[in-house]
């Protein structure tokens, strides 16, 4: 067989098996010696047959760790009400939150803006990954009135969800009142989070959640996975 077609079968071989679930979501493929060995080619065809399964999105490659399986699509609605487990969950998939940053600070232009703060006002920032079935697919920024919510970090500790957390600090609900979405490429510290090469597409959300009556209560900047998330933008 021609090199390229040697290359398009082990790469067609290997995205059935994930399709079948032979190798699970999050678990190693054999190394590149082991598919050299099973497939009697030499190791560039087996890379190249990777890479093309990396850009289809279902493998990631870990520097020395090894090729890692990569999950399914999660749909993501954008609407008045956005709840990061409730969109996970309601695509059927078990949502998560890892928190890379907890801390507080005074207010930069921007989120005094957006918070309607006077420049300088204390705020929490709190800061993550979100994944869905352990896969990352989004990392996030969320900035808080601190003298509004001032036990938010505990709560944050505790719960890894806004919703909760704000719950705890006695706002029961809260919705959104702007949504700003951007296309973005992957810079080499997001991409790491995210488990995705360097460049790749992200899509940002930037947006402002007010209480009842219209007052801002988080100002929150999202990038997500652009190839792993579908984002829907609804009504309610």
């Amino acid at each position: 067989m021609a090199r390229s077609a040697l290359w398009r079968d082990i790469s067609e071989t290997l995205a059935g098996e994930i399709a079948r679930g032979h190798f699970p979501m999050g678990g190693k493929l054999p190394t590149e010696a082991e598919l050299s060995a099973r497939f009697g080619v030499n190791r560039h065809t087996v890379r190249h047959a990777l890479a093309d399964l990396a850009a289809r999105g279902l493998v990631h490659s870990r520097r020395g760790a090894g090729v890692f399986v990569l999950g399914r699509t999660t749909d993501y609605p954008l609407g008045r009400r956005v709840r990061f487990h409730q969109a996970v969950e309601a695509a059927g998939q078990t949502p998560s939150r890892r928190l890379t940053r907890v801390e507080q600070h005074p207010a930069d232009a921007k989120e005094a803006e957006a918070l309607h703060l006077p420049p300088g006002a204390p705020v929490h920032v709190v800061e993550g990954v979100s994944m869905a079935d352990g896969q990352p697919i989004a990392v996030f920024r969320s900035v808080f009135p601190a003298d509004r919510f001032p036990g938010l970090p505990e709560a944050m500790a505790r719960h890894a969800s806004v919703t909760m957390a704000l719950a705890e600090c006695g706002l029961a609900d809260y919705t959104r009142a702007t949504t700003r979405l951007t296309a973005k490429l992957a810079r080499a510290t997001m991409a790491a989070q995210l488990q995705l090469p360097e460049g790749a597409p992200l899509l940002r959300t930037v947006a402002v959640n007010v209480d009842g009556q219209g007052v801002p209560v988080e100002y929150g900047t999202t990038w997500f996975a652009g190839d792993r998330v579908t984002l829907t933008v609804t009504g309610g």
